[in-house]
Parts: C-alpha cells; structure tokens; sequence
C-alpha cells in the first residue's frame, strides 16, 4: 500500500493525464492502474479536476457574436423575400430621430419577448456602412476598431460610452462617434434598454 501511496504522490500520474509522461511513464502508470483502483480512481479525479478548470476559463465569445449573426440571417432572408435594399443617411453631429423614422416606425423592427443582452436588426448594408437599430439590456463588451467608425444615436433610454475610460453620457437624441483605435463600452443607465442607431461606417 505504501508503493501505491508514493506512486501517486509522485506527480507521475498528474504528467500522465496531461500528456506530459514519457513511453515507459505511461506504460507504468496504465500497469498500475490496472493492478490498483486507487491509482485508477486518482487518474479519474484529475481529469475531472482539468476539465473544470479548463472549463471555468475557457473564454468566452463576445456577447455580439450571436446577436449579429441571427441579424443578418434575418437581414437576408429579408431581401430574398423581397424588401428593397436601403441607403439611411450616414449620422453625424447634426443627426435627429426623424431622419430614421422610416425604420424606427417599422412595425418589424421592434424587441422581441424573449430579449435577452443584445438584440440588432440591420436595416441597411452597403460597401459604406452597416445600419442597424441595436438594444443593449446592461452593456456591450470591450471593443476597439482598426478600420472603421463606430457611431450611435440614441433612440430610447439613457448609457454610458466609456471611450479610453472617459465616460460620455447620453440621453435619446444625443450622437457620438468612437474614434480608430480607441478602446469603448457602452454601459446603460436606464432601467430600460438602451435603443440606439448604430452605424460602423468604413474609414
């Protein structure tokens, strides 16, 4: 019994499970768990101990990832269907609320029930720009853009846009665009879902 107890405080086991032990470590370690449940039981516990770590930090994809992509499913089988392709005006500083009434007014283009996080629908895409009326629940990840700007006009509610830690408040009708390169995060203020405009116009 005294073997078998040095054997696995040996941390021989431990390269085992990891991949790590040499041809004849192996061998030694599958002999001896075939002769000892200890041994077989220590080879279980590891594993499992592994498989949690590895899965409690395991990243995890940005949280637009989905949102975006069942958006443009969505977007696409619109203009299959036959909705004509649209040009909204690109925001600037003088933007207003009118200007998009022609989407925001769509009976289409409204939160689902089941809303949860984020939730876009994209109502133009050019070699420009993308357009798309966007909920945010709480907030957006960190993201910083290389090539291309990222502006918003708020519809509904009130947030936060933290742009290299700066903080901008903003209220429905207020516009902002995010610099190139410039680390941001949208965090809402309100105890309703921020509803914005949002286009990522090309630089």
């Amino acid at each position: 019994m005294n073997n078998v107890v040095k054997f696995i405080e040996s941390g021989i086991i431990e390269s085992y499970v990891l991949g790590l032990a040499s041809p004849d470590e192996q061998k030694e370690v599958e002999l001896m768990a075939s002769m000892h449940t200890e041994v077989n039981e220590e080879i279980e516990n590891i594993s499992r101990s592994l498989q949690t770590v590895s899965a409690h930090n395991a990243p995890q994809p940005n949280s637009t990832v989905r949102p975006l992509i069942m958006a443009t499913v969505d977007y696409v089988e619109r203009i299959k269907h036959g909705e004509a392709p649209s040009d909204p005006p690109i925001l600037n500083e003088n933007s207003q609320l009118l200007d998009y009434q022609e989407w925001l007014s769509r009976p289409d283009m409204i939160l689902p029930d089941d809303f949860n996080d984020i939730f876009i629908k994209i109502i133009a895409h050019t070699p420009q720009a993308i357009s798309a009326i966007v909920w945010i629940e709480e907030e957006t990840p960190y993201e910083v853009h290389e090539a291309e700007y990222e502006k918003f006009l708020i519809v509904e509610g009130t947030c936060d846009i933290i742009i290299d830690e700066k903080p901008h408040s903003l209220v429905a009708g207020d516009y902002m665009s995010i610099p190139l390169h410039s680390g941001h995060i949208v965090k809402v203020t309100s105890t309703i879902p921020c509803k914005v405009i949002l286009q990522r116009v090309a630089a």
